[in-house]
């Protein structure tokens, strides 16, 4: 009886294994899904379409020029320029005032290695720029002009200079529109005399070093924007260069190959910053008084100036122009050189602790 039972059982094991196979099979081969992960891998084609801007620089580089500035017989600076218009007999140059003021004679040299003795035609120290004059058969490329206000922020542009030496003419740096409109506090020279200015200008990060002073700012399509002028550089900033818009540029070029000066109204007033004057004991009780840390103090005002004729007094406060906050002389000038002789401006002063509107009438100096 015994014996019968294990047989019965052993009979029972194999017949509920096999049921087990058979069920297995059944849900692999009917059902995956209830045992299995399904695994998607997804190819993605990245195709590269940016070639570089090769073509773009080929457009302008026989333009540029290196500008050798000489006193006395002797190497003083150099910078960099672009031809960017000719007439019959000339091919006209820009480039920076800064680079060339110090000098006596100004040589350019071409990609082609020629060196040539250029004739000044003029220069601006508030706009820091300047124009120069070689024969025309001396050119090998004219730089095409774009137009600033046309960038975007982001857009491709490139520069073309002489950093450091000669050794590294014609270098070409690329980058991006960092900025437009940015007001730029410098400081402007003309001989022993340092001028403070508000310059306005496009921002880059494109590489802009010492030596690429005056060189062209151009956009993808090898088109001047700019004209490169000034870099800021500290261990706390890196990668932030400035261009003086074209249009800007063009404007003073305009005034001097006709044989003008920049013509520019004037105010007729002496004076100090707020901030310069808080220490002194002739104006620490005035500004203290006028609870103020910015602005321009009148020190002193010439007779029949356009000031003296508007009313506006020594010792007055200046904090507007036409409702712009003036935080010093740099400002002042920049929204003063805003007008042309012959308009009016709105200047609002402090004057015995009270706010006061005073509209001028600008005249030349």
């Amino acid at each position: 009886m015994k014996k019968n039972n294990i047989t019965k059982n052993i009979v029972i094991t194999i017949i509920v294994f096999f049921l087990g196979m058979g069920a297995m099979y059944g849900l692999v081969r009917y059902y995956p899904i209830l045992i299995s992960t399904e695994v998607t891998k997804i190819d993605k084609n990245v195709t590269i379409t940016d070639t570089g801007i090769a073509e773009a620089v080929d457009k302008l580089y026989d333009a540029v020029v290196v500008v050798n500035t000489y006193q006395n017989g002797q190497e003083y600076s150099s910078g960099t320029g672009f031809v960017y218009k000719t007439d019959k007999e000339k091919a006209y140059i820009l480039t920076n005032n800064h680079v060339i003021n110090s000098g006596d004679d100004i040589y350019v040299t071409f990609t082609n290695g020629s060196v040539v003795k250029t004739e000044i035609i003029g220069s601006d120290v508030y706009s820091d720029i300047a124009v120069l004059a070689v024969d025309k058969e001396h050119i090998i490329k004219v730089a095409e002009l774009g137009k600033s206000d046309k960038s975007r922020l982001g857009d491709t542009v490139f520069a073309i200079g002489a950093p450091l030496d000669s050794a590294y003419s014609w270098s070409v740096t690329r980058g991006i529109v960092s900025g437009k409109d940015r007001l730029v506090e410098v400081e402007l020279t003309d001989g022993n005399t340092k001028t403070p200015m508000v310059v306005n200008t496009l921002q880059t990060d494109a590489a802009i070093n010492s030596g690429n002073s005056g060189g062209p700012l151009a956009n993808g399509n090898g088109e001047v924007v700019g004209i490169t002028s000034i870099k800021l550089a500290s261990s706390s900033i890196e990668g932030m260069g400035f261009a003086i818009p074209i249009e800007n540029a063009l404007d003073i070029a305009d005034q001097l190959l006709k044989g003008n000066k920049v013509e520019r109204p004037y105010l007729g007033i002496y004076m100090l910053d707020v901030t310069e004057a808080y220490y002194s004991r002739e104006y620490y009780s005035l500004i203290k008084d006028a609870d103020l840390t910015a602005g321009v103090i009148v020190t002193d005002i010439e007779d029949k100036s356009s000031a003296s004729l508007a009313g506006i007094k020594e010792k007055d406060i200046i904090t507007k122009i036409d409702g712009h906050e003036i935080a010093n002389v740099a400002y002042l000038r920049y929204y003063l050189y805003k007008h042309k002789v012959g308009e009016e401006m709105q200047v609002t002063i402090i004057r015995d602790n009270k706010e006061k509107d005073i509209k001028v009438k600008l005249t030349a100096n």
